[in-house]
């Protein structure tokens, strides 16, 4: 590492730390002025404000590298712009591919953090922040409601196709953990019914195997004419190899960007074993949360050679050139999506093809630097 080598990461690094807290400040005031009222409304005391806005702001912290590398970035290698020092290495032999090498060295390690960050903590930040913003609004809904009716989710439906159950649910309570008015189908290799179990409540075992109901009847039917052949009721009833998870039937009407990382991963697994057309909005947000990954390497492709272009060159037109090549990888980020919903191309190039195109970009403009 040389002198100036050195001297670089000094600088840009004291400038990442200043753009950071600048740009953690207002996004604690985003989230403030989003989700604040909703909780105060709620009812939510001083140390549920301050837990939720020290859960949730993890959450913003993959989408805070890139921004902050543009800026720091155009800030600094401006400034050294401004001050001669590029002028004055590429004077003395040195090209612009070695003076930016520290710069190239970050954005790796950045990569990796970003990998790391939405793989472990954005997905821990997403899941802890909407479990306080709902206890939040259980110990709200105590107040005026009954027990099964806080935190209800209704018409939950749930195919499980490889083993062969219907699920259908009026509602099912976060609060209570419970199913109400529910309806279970048994279903053999040709989706015919064999058996249905309808419930007045049911609930899974807290060892996580096995669902018993409450208040039901038990039907038999006949395979060839699909009437009834048996109808007994119950009073409890147990079904210790019954494994489906209510955690995952709510996910399903859940949108994309609501999704924690590794919930998309499971809802993932789940409609491609039904080959359901609906993975493929949850796969190309999955993809594109790993299509991230590159956006540090994109951010100094394109900020390097406009912070740099030239004395005469105003700096802000190095900015908003930036600025509109981020436009552009948004609205080839929907290009993407779009494409895939439709069949085009498969939901992985939905997600890759805009970080590949812009890298391809990034790397055009740096080639053509003099």
């Amino acid at each position: 590492m040389t002198t100036f080598d050195r001297y670089l990461l000094r600088e840009w690094f004291q400038i990442i730390a200043v753009v950071t807290a600048a740009l953690l400040g207002l996004l604690l005031v985003q989230v403030m002025y989003t989700d604040l009222a909703p909780l105060l409304s709620a009812g939510a005391n001083l140390a549920d404000v301050v837990l939720y806005l020290a859960v949730a702001v993890p959450s913003f912290l993959a989408l805070l590298m890139p921004l902050t590398l543009l800026v720091s970035l155009l800030y600094v290698f401006g400034q050294l712009h401004r001050n001669h020092e590029f002028t004055a290495m590429r004077a003395s032999g040195v090209s612009l591919a070695r003076i930016s090498i520290p710069v190239w060295y970050v954005g790796l390690i950045s990569c990796g953090l970003t990998l790391w960050l939405n793989s472990t903590i954005v997905p821990w930040s997403v899941e802890q922040s909407r479990q306080i913003r709902e206890r939040v609004e259980f110990r709200h809904e105590a107040t005026s409601r009954s027990a099964d009716e806080i935190g209800a989710r209704t018409s939950v439906a749930f195919d499980n196709r490889q083993a062969g159950r219907l699920w259908f649910m009026n509602r099912y309570s976060l609060y209570t953990h419970k199913a109400y008015g529910i309806s279970l189908s048994f279903l053999d290799a040709q989706r015919h019914e064999t058996r249905r179990i309808v419930a007045s409540q049911a609930w899974r075992n807290a060892s996580g195997k096995g669902w018993t109901f409450k208040d039901g009847r038990d039907y038999r039917f006949d395979l060839d004419s699909g009437e009834i052949v048996a109808n007994s009721p119950f009073k409890l009833e147990s079904f210790p190899k019954i494994s489906d998870d209510p955690a995952l039937m709510l996910l399903i009407d859940r949108k994309p960007i609501d999704l924690s990382f590794w919930e998309l991963r499971r809802l993932i697994g789940y409609l491609r074993s039904v080959n359901s057309a609906k993975a493929v909005p949850y796969e190309v947000r999955y993809f594109g949360l790993l299509a991230d990954t590159l956006a540090p390497l994109i951010v100094i492709g394109l900020s390097v050679p406009f912070a740099v272009s030239g004395v005469r060159v105003n700096p802000a037109v190095g900015i908003s050139k930036s600025i509109g090549l981020f436009a552009l990888y948004y609205l080839l980020a929907q290009l993407g999506g779009t494409l895939a919903a439709k069949g085009v191309i498969t939901p992985e190039w939905g997600a890759w093809l805009p970080s590949l195109g812009m890298s391809g970009v990034a790397l055009w403009f740096f080639a053509r630097l003099r």
